[in-house]
């Protein structure tokens, strides 16, 4: 067996890089300058964790990644070995071709397979992004259904124009004004749900190798958009108002980015909310450089305590912001309805976009949708859904105390998230979630919210995911769940459960 002082391997403890992506980046570096060859017998996992004196998840973890990249291979009962022929670029050629590896387009994938370790049978998963069936209006949505085909007939089931039904557009126009935003229904286009309003205007706006920017941490489905469509995305740091500003603006000096991309209200995953001298502050950076800012306003009216905020599109005086939001979050998750609010300069090319895509959003999703936001159950269900997440989000915070000592968490007065902290003198959240998981619950691992792999301490649990006694024993399960890492790792002694 190949002792790890030939690995030569150092680790950098204290950084912001998690363990096992030091091991990975360590590994490849002497696969490709020649100091491991083909194969080469690498330690046994627990063996390397002991040597190294690190958990043996880490291990794990950079084993598993460095596999699906090409560089390693396991022989069940032989052990684990330098793949290829000479470096890890290539892995060993079948049939004579040589094999090309997948590059990954989203980050830390092997962080997003073991996240669906999540979804078995009896874990308590708080890594989601929605709410629970018991939170959607099925009964009004049955009922507006049965009365779209009663009035429209087969006409709800046929194209509808790519921009959107136009009663629907007028509804959203009323709708938003509540919030400040004035439009006509012409600047209201349809999608598919939220994300697909944001990828449009990803489509719409950029161009491959155009570089966005975005907070850090910021949502994943956004990281996802831009390196699916090959657009550069940086995030800049947050503070407890949102985007840093500074940073911002000396980025911009430097990169001239073709987008800002923000949640200035219950951004995900941190939960802060950009105060209103810092969306004024904003929008008068965007106007004097002459970017765009795509506004995401998904979580902007999951509020049940505080003073509501404007959207940016309501301070908007020149046309620079575009607005995307839409009834999945607050409603109906699988009906697929969302929108982006724009001026005309942008709004044909989006329109464009969207009809390359799909044609246009179903016609019987639009109809029922309208019904709904006509007859006000969109206001009753969202002042029944807020009073519920309130609840949640309190019994989450009481459920607190399982957690380990010197754990850190935001107390957000709406969305659905509590940004959580582990303490530095345990395992991070991607080392804890294996055991997490064996233990019975789930969360979202911090790493995948940044553009540039920090945050390997952070996690983000959906408070609103489950009822109050499942949340407290799901935090009891997490607390445990840490103990016992903590315990078998750092040869500690074991505490008692709880």
């Amino acid at each position: 067996m190949l002792h790890p002082s030939k690995l030569n391997i150092t680790l950098d403890r204290g950084g912001e890089e998690p363990i096992y992506r030091q091991l990975i980046r360590h590994i490849k570096t002497q696969v490709e300058s020649g100091s491991l060859t083909a194969g080469t017998r690498l330690p046994a996992s627990r063996d390397l964790a002991q040597q190294l004196n690190i958990s043996r998840i880490s291990v794990v973890n950079a084993y598993a990644e460095l596999r699906a990249e090409g560089y390693l291979s396991a022989h069940a009962g032989r052990g684990t070995f330098i793949a290829g022929e000479s470096t890890g670029t290539t892995p060993a050629p079948q049939d004579g071709k040589p094999t090309e590896i997948e590059t990954p387009t989203t980050p830390d994938r092997s962080i997003r397979e073991m996240m669906r370790m999540g979804r078995k049978p009896g874990v308590i998963s708080f890594s989601g992004g929605s709410l629970p069936g018991d939170f959607y209006p099925l009964n009004q949505l049955r009922e507006a259904i049965n009365l779209v085909f009663e009035r429209d007939g087969a006409q709800a089931l046929t194209y509808e124009v790519t921009e959107g039904y136009y009663p629907l557009r007028a509804a959203v126009r009323d709708y938003v004004s509540a919030l400040g935003i004035h439009c006509n229904p012409n600047q209201v286009l349809i999608t598919g749900g939220t994300q697909q309003a944001l990828d449009l205007v990803i489509q719409a706006l950029l161009s491959e190798g155009d570089v966005m920017v975005t907070e850090n941490p910021t949502y994943l489905g956004m990281i996802d958009i831009a390196r699916a469509r090959r657009v550069q995305v940086h995030g800049i740091s947050i503070d407890e108002d949102g985007i840093r500003l500074d940073m911002l603006e000396n980025y911009i000096l430097d990169n001239h980015p073709k987008l800002i991309y923000v949640m200035p209200t219950f951004q995900n995953p941190s939960g802060a909310v950009m105060p209103l001298h810092r969306r004024r502050q904003l929008l008068n950076l965007a106007n004097e450089y002459h970017i765009p800012v795509l506004e995401d306003g998904v979580y902007h009216e999951i509020r049940f305590e505080g003073e509501g905020l404007p959207p940016l599109k309501a301070l908007d005086e020149t046309g620079i912001v575009l607005h995307a939001s839409g009834f999945t979050k607050m409603m109906l998750p699988g009906i697929r309805i969302g929108y982006v609010i724009s001026n005309s300069t942008h709004y044909e090319r989006l329109v464009r976009v969207k009809q390359a895509a799909d044609i246009s959003t179903p016609t019987l999703n639009q109809r029922a949708i309208h019904l709904m936001l006509e007859h006000g159950v969109l206001a009753q269900q969202l002042e029944r859904n807020n009073r519920e997440l309130r609840r949640r989000r309190d019994a989450a915070l009481d459920a607190a105390q399982y957690l380990p000592p010197n754990t850190h968490w935001n107390v957000p007065e709406g969305g659905l998230y509590l940004w959580m902290e582990l303490p530095r003198n345990g395992p991070n959240a991607a080392e804890l979630y294996i055991s997490a998981v064996q233990m019975g619950v789930a969360y979202g691992i911090g790493n995948v919210f940044y553009t540039n792999g920090c945050g390997s301490y952070r996690m983000r649990i959906n408070f609103g995911a489950h009822k109050p006694a499942e949340i407290e024993e799901g935090f009891k399960r997490l607390g445990r769940a840490w103990r016992e890492l903590i315990c078998d790792y750092e040869g500690m002694e074991k505490a008692p459960l709880l």
